[in-house]
Order: structure tokens, then C-alpha cells, then sequence
């Protein structure tokens, strides 16, 4: 199978060919330059993989949550290239892909929402070394975050949310994080293995039905 990831939620431009030869991944930190970017990227790992468009089997890309523009960016993508090769596609939660990306066993991963809020989730890292939601991904003024379902919860926080709300996040979470990363971001290398896994339960859908997930109905300033 050949997947073609795409992550764009963030100030990262991200972008991953999953083959049978592995995984090979563009991830480029280059805020608001993502429109310009993404299909020279992906042209490029196609050219270093020895592929073509229709070599593709699967497309991927992260539906969010995050920056408004940049959701429509991956998504239009996405969308675009699975009518026009008429292929399935799979959407994966951008904070899963930021999960997957930091490492750890259990992680609330959370990104900065604007408006004082920031949107969060949290996974738990299976024996296949991939991460599966604890619950449903959330948006909540970091004061308010909502606690682990398990109290015996403990793990790791990581994303930029952290960076922007981080003394208050740790004061409303410090009993349960053991450690903090605010640098790690989402990566579609880790966004094609789990999108790799979904296809493989049957979770794909159509271009038509692939669809960015805001969690927020206005759109901020900066996104």
C-alpha cells in the first residue's frame, strides 16, 4: 500500500509517503507558507520514493483540530487528489498525530485554540506503539481542561499548547504530568501510521466526506 499523508494544522507543513519500503516525511517549520508549499512536497517525496500520483492507493490527512487555514489546506488537498485519482481517504486527529509524535506511554496532547482556550486530548500508546484516544478530543480555557477519567492517570504533556498556557496548565494538571514537551508538533510520518492502521479497520471514506473537524464554529485571528 501506498499513503499519502498530509499535516498542515500548525505552523509546521508536514507531509509523508507511507510504502511498503517504509516511511519517508517532509516536515518543514514555515508558518503561513503551507498553500505554496504542500504539492511541491509532496511531488518531491513521490520523485524520491519513484512513485507517481497514481501510485497512490490511500490519501491521509490531519482534520484537526487547529488553525482554520491550514485545516482547509490539508483538507482541500486531500480532497483534490482522492476525486481526481478517485481514491479513499482517512482523516486522523491532528492531536493524535501530536501524541504519536511525543513518545510517551500516556500524553495529554494540546494546542493553542486561540481566545484563551486550547484544544486537547488523551491518548494512550498501544503495543503496536500507536496511539488510541483515552475520549473525544476537547476545547477548554486550560483552567478548565477537563481531569483524566482514570485517577490513577499519569503521562506526559506535550504540544504547543503547552507552551502558551504551560503555569496554568500545570497548575490545574501537575498532580497527573510527569514531564513536559511544548516543542513537539505534529508529523505526518506518525500521522501515516496511524492512518495506515484506521484504513486497515475499514475507517476510510469518501473525498466527499473527508472534512476538516473545527471543534470551534468562529475562526480566530492568526488562524
Amino acid at each position: 500500500m501506498n499513503l499519502l499523508a498530509l499535516e498542515t494544522a500548525t505552523d509546521c507543513c508536514s507531509v509523508a509517503l507511507l510504502t511498503a519500503a517504509g516511511v519517508l516525511e517532509d516536515h518543514r517549520l514555515v508558518p503561513r507558507q503551507h498553500a505554496a508549499l504542500i504539492l511541491p512536497m509532496i511531488e518531491g517525496l513521490l520523485a524520491q520514493a519513484g512513485l507517481t500520483r497514481q501510485s497512490l492507493d490511500v490519501i491521509a490527512f490531519g482534520r484537526g483540530p487547529g488553525a482554520f487555514t491550514g485545516l482547509r489546506i490539508a483538507a482541500g488537498v486531500a480532497q483534490g487528489l482522492a476525486l481526481g485519482l478517485d481514491r479513499p481517504v482517512v482523516p486522523v486527529s491532528t492531536l493524535a498525530a501530536l501524541a504519536q509524535a511525543g513518545g510517551a506511554q500516556r500524553t495529554l496532547a494540546a494546542l493553542d485554540a486561540r481566545l484563551g482556550e486550547v484544544y486537547f486530548g488523551y491518548y494512550t500508546r498501544g503495543a503496536d506503539g500507536l496511539v488510541v484516544a483515552d475520549a473525544a478530543d476537547g476545547l477548554a480555557p486550560p483552567e478548565a481542561i477537563a481531569l483524566p477519567a482514570d485517577p490513577a492517570w499519569r503521562g506526559a504533556g506535550v504540544g504547543p499548547g503547552w507552551a502558551a498556557y504551560g503555569d496554568v496548565l500545570r497548575a490545574r494538571l501537575g498532580h497527573c504530568i510527569d514531564a513536559v514537551d511544548a516543542d513537539v508538533q505534529p508529523r505526518a510520518g506518525g500521522l501515516a501510521r496511524l492512518a495506515a492502521a484506521a484504513y486497515a479497520r475499514g475507517e476510510a471514506v469518501s473525498a466527499e466526506r473527508a472534512l476538516p473537524v473545527y471543534l470551534r464554529d468562529r475562526v480566530t485571528h492568526g488562524s
